[in-house]
């Protein structure tokens, strides 16, 4: 990527953004891809589920082709979803085995896009699960693969006096069968699903953000293989928390290599020696947040942000007000303007992961979220006190 000229007014400086880039694609590609196999039939409300959860719906990218009758596969860098129809009605092939060759399909596929989790969809207001369902989730249990059954479109009722909210009477019905399932001679079946979950994704008037999406999305992560539960933390959109537990350690890892390079007290001239190391920062948590800025931001924007985040107007102007720094960055300084840099970034990541920002506009909100004079003493406060 080429560098645009600097606009005047900020310091005469071409920042390399490789760091970035670099850091980005990298941690993308050790992040992986998370992939969701949704299976249920025609209306149960699997698209509005992923899009719920994932804040997109790839079938309408046209992110993927069919795969085989009744399988499609969707995908971007941080997500795939296998869409399998339920049950083909008519069908002279047992449920179970229609199954069993889609999945031996899928198997085929390159390891990136092997299934980690499944939601079994059905809409809540059905009495039972049907003899198809049941040989379905079998044979995905034989798979190995978890099932999750989602019960969708619950329409939930607020007490007015309690403020808790109630399932209707035929939801309940559903619930108590599947904790004790009997078939029509009342003789017990087995039904090898994980958990069981009442989703909605609107309320009764097709409104709000819906209900139990964040018990979904707590209990696919607890069933994920573990070397995948940091590619579902980015895929999902709805806990916030888990992202920002994930950059926090790349923030205080650039913050000590910034203290590192800063050891031997840096001039104001060469503070542009940082400029690597909290653009490698920013690549890694623009992944974490599953941002394509690479692809978004013209030629030079993010170089542009370099600039603007180590230049050296920047460090000038905290050393002015730091009694007896003089005119060099020493570790301190270097790890306090590092760690508020980074915290300001993140800051910005997740307002436009969450569409507050649109991604066109990060160059010129990126003055918002910088760090300031107090967030920088701040965090040499908190240094200071955490040493012994």
């Amino acid at each position: 990527m080429k560098n645009e000229p600097i606009p005047e007014g900020t310091d005469a400086l071409v920042i390399d953004d490789a760091p970035f880039i670099e850091a980005n694609s990298q941690a993308k590609s050790r992040y992986g891809r998370f992939n969701l196999a949704i299976v249920g039939g025609t209306g149960v409300g699997k698209s509005s589920l992923v899009n719920a959860v994932f804040g997109r719906d790839l079938a309408k990218v046209g992110l993927g082709l069919p795969v085989t009758r009744g399988v499609q596969y969707y995908h971007d860098s941080s997500l795939g979803i296998w869409d399998i129809e339920g049950f083909e009605i008519g069908s002279a092939i047992p449920p179970g085995e229609q199954l069993k060759a889609h999945l031996k399909v899928i198997s085929e596929r390159a390891r990136d896009q092997q299934i980690s989790v499944v939601w079994y969809c059905v809409k809540s207001n059905e009495d039972r699960l049907t003899a198809a369902d049941i040989a379905m989730i079998r044979e995905l249990d034989v798979a190995g693969l978890p099932v999750i059954l989602v019960l969708t479109k619950v329409d939930w009722t607020k007490n007015p006096v309690t403020g808790k909210r109630v399932v209707p009477g035929d939801v309940k019905k559903f619930l108590a069968w599947l904790e004790i399932p009997i078939d029509e001679n009342d003789e017990p079946i087995d039904i090898p699903y994980r958990r069981v979950l009442l989703t909605s994704t609107r309320d009764k008037h097709g409104k709000g953000k819906g209900h139990g999406l964040g018990e979904l999305v707590a209990e696919t992560l607890a069933l994920s293989p573990e070397d995948e539960k940091d590619a579902f933390r980015i895929a999902q959109r709805l806990n916030l928390p888990w992202k920002r537990e994930m950059a926090r350690p790349v923030i205080a890892a650039a913050a000590g290599a910034a203290a590192a390079a800063a050891a031997v007290p840096v001039p104001v001239a060469d503070a542009t020696v940082l400029a690597p190391i909290q653009l490698t920062m920013m690549g890694r948590i623009a992944a974490i947040y599953d941002l394509e800025l690479t692809t978004m931001l013209s030629t030079g924007a993010i170089a542009q942000l370099g600039v603007q985040i180590t230049g050296q107007a920047l460090a000038r102007s905290f050393l002015k007000l730091i009694p007896g720094a003089g005119s060099v960055i020493g570790a301190g300084v270097a790890l306090a303007l590092t760690a508020a840099t980074g915290q300001g970034w993140l800051q910005l990541c997740e307002r436009v992961h969450t569409g507050k920002i649109d991604l066109d506009k990060v160059s010129e909100s990126w003055g918002h979220y910088a760090p300031n004079f107090l967030t920088v003493i701040r965090k040499m406060t908190e240094q200071r006190m955490a040493k012994p």
